[in-house]
């Protein structure tokens, strides 16, 4: 992968003048390189990763729900159409294609458990070409996007040293 991505890829708040520090460039040429990324769809967006737990005053930050999904292929047009019409509902964050047991796999967001059970019920289990879901919910996240979410603690003895 191109450098500057592996760089933004991990903390897309470096400027493109310390990118340019880090890679030897100047910053122009960085500048210049993103632009073109964005443009062209390499670069979509800039996310925060927000450890959810952590928040107190907002609840419980709802339930993310992995959802496996069997379909059958539509003739033309193989998994594709359909994998357009479930990605488009708004509960769903993430739709992936996956080899196995299972064609979909779909990461969905609600605000509770009979939401997400709603989704499923009354929207994806019912299409047509849908032969089957089996609905996995996130008890815990550690890791997210390369993120470990555990917060370090540091402890409050002193070190000792013989």
């Amino acid at each position: 992968m191109n450098q500057i991505l592996e760089i933004l890829e991990k903390d897309a708040r470096v400027t493109p003048e310390e990118i340019g520090k880090m890679l030897k460039m100047k910053p122009e040429k960085v500048k210049k390189a993103i632009k073109k990324m964005e443009k062209d769809g390499i670069i979509l967006k800039y996310k925060t990763v927000i450890n959810k737990e952590l928040i107190k005053d907002e609840g419980d930050g709802g339930v993310l729900a992995l959802i496996e999904v069997k379909i059958v292929p539509e003739k033309n047009l193989g998994f594709d159409h359909l994998a357009e019409r479930i990605y488009m509902f708004p509960e769903v964050a993430s739709c992936y294609l996956m080899s196995g047991t299972y064609d979909l796999l779909v990461m969905v967001q609600g605000k509770n458990l009979h939401e997400v059970a709603s989704f499923v019920s009354e929207k994806l289990a019912p299409m047509d070409k849908v032969q089957g879901t089996v609905t996995h919910f996130i008890l815990k996240k550690y890791k997210e996007d390369g993120d470990v979410l555990k917060r370090v603690r540091k402890s409050k003895r002193p070190a000792i040293s013989l």
